[in-house]
């Protein structure tokens, strides 16, 4: 079977830059048609400022600005909008199909994670990959990869600051990312990095503004007449704290009522929270006791988080076949409708073959 490729000598493919970004458009397509028509109507706004200063921007009312040089957004345009699978085969070898292999910037320009964050089930999954590549794969990103990054990165802040969930997950991504770009501006330089150095030093600006929008940002109170926290039962509000599985958001629930704080402070409480993320042998290793001699379990949590990783708890997270060799987001509802797994798979039975693939195991897979 011969190998089909790209031919080199094709002219390549017609592009529309509209709202949303560039975008491909197929001969004698209607959207051809509507792109040009919108030409005119594309906002110059950029998130950042400064790069070369011979560049300028041009409004609207410019004549042949398409000929001109044009302000380059420092985040790129959402390259994910080329892709409409969300699914990509991960492969480590070059065979006689395929050459090359699959980097971890192909794979996050590839997998919808602009959507993906605005499911509530992947929203936590998302940022904690996100928070692991501001750790230590910063410099292994393309520079598409870098843009669609921090392209992601402005949405997220900006559903945060809108609808107030969740915001000191994101505080703990932006301070990763602010320390690591500190570290790779300042001591390592522009010898690692992919892209303008004045590019990194505004996208650190950036960050360091989202950090302090988030510092001010102030909840909004809901007026409710109806059934509220406080009305339940309490064993109801104890079964509720029982669910949780990160101590941080105990203490945040208990600062609500006297009620829930008195709750908040069960010892036993906190010691099935020990003993969901940690091992016997890890608590004698890091005992706390109290002035009667009992054991603090609250302190104990809070102790053993420093030395050992907890347990994470996601409601949707990425898929590996093991059969396909293909990494995919797995759409429930269209796997009950029509049992589709969300990937081409030529197995008898799919679902055998899947795996979850935690953010850490997400990045394993593209270590070679």
């Amino acid at each position: 079977m011969p190998f089909l490729g790209q031919d080199w000598r094709s002219p390549g493919w017609r592009w529309v830059k509209t709202e949303d970004g560039w975008k491909r458009c197929e001969p004698f397509s209607p959207a051809l048609q509507d792109g040009r028509n919108q030409l005119n109507d594309i906002s110059h706004a950029v998130i950042l400022t400064g790069d070369d200063e011979d560049e300028e921007i041009y409004s609207t009312e410019d004549c042949g600005f398409a000929a001109k040089k044009r302000k380059k957004d420092h985040f790129g345009t959402d390259s994910q909008c080329f892709y409409h699978e969300k699914w990509i085969y991960v492969h480590k070898e070059s065979t006689r199909e395929r050459h090359g292999y699959c980097t971890l910037g192909e794979a996050f320009n590839r997998l919808d994670f602009s959507s993906a964050i605005q499911d509530i089930r992947r929203f936590n999954y998302v940022v904690k990959l996100l928070q692991l590549i501001a750790k230590s794969q910063l410099t292994s990103l393309s520079g598409a990869a870098q843009k669609n990054y921090f392209n992601i990165l402005d949405k997220i802040v900006r559903k945060v600051m809108e609808d107030q969930y969740n915001p000191r997950l994101i505080k703990d991504l932006l301070q990763d990312l602010s320390s690591t770009l500190c570290i790779l501006i300042r001591g390592v330089g522009k010898s690692v990095l992919v892209g303008n150095i004045n590019i990194w030093m505004c996208r650190l600006e950036t960050v360091l503004l989202w950090q302090q929008q988030l510092k001010n940002l102030q909840m909004n109170k809901h007026v409710n007449n109806g059934l509220t926290l406080s009305d339940l039962p309490l064993h109801m509000l104890n079964n509720i704290l029982y669910r949780f599985s990160d101590g941080w958001d105990i203490i945040t629930l208990g600062q609500v009522t006297p009620t829930l704080y008195m709750l908040s402070e069960d010892r036993q409480l906190w010691k099935k929270l020990c003993q969901y993320h940690f091992a016997e042998k890890q608590f004698c290793r890091h005992l706390i006791l109290t002035e009667k001699g009992h054991i603090d379990w609250k302190l104990m949590y809070f102790a053993l988080q420093k030395y050992y990783p907890i347990k994470e708890q996601y409601g949707d997270t990425l898929h590996f076949c093991r059969h396909c060799s293909i990494l995919f987001w797995k759409d429930y509802h269209l796997a009950l409708l029509l049992k589709d797994t969300g990937h081409p798979c030529t197995a008898s039975d799919p679902n055998t073959c899947l795996m979850p693939v935690s953010p850490q195991h997400f990045i394993d897979l593209f270590q070679f």
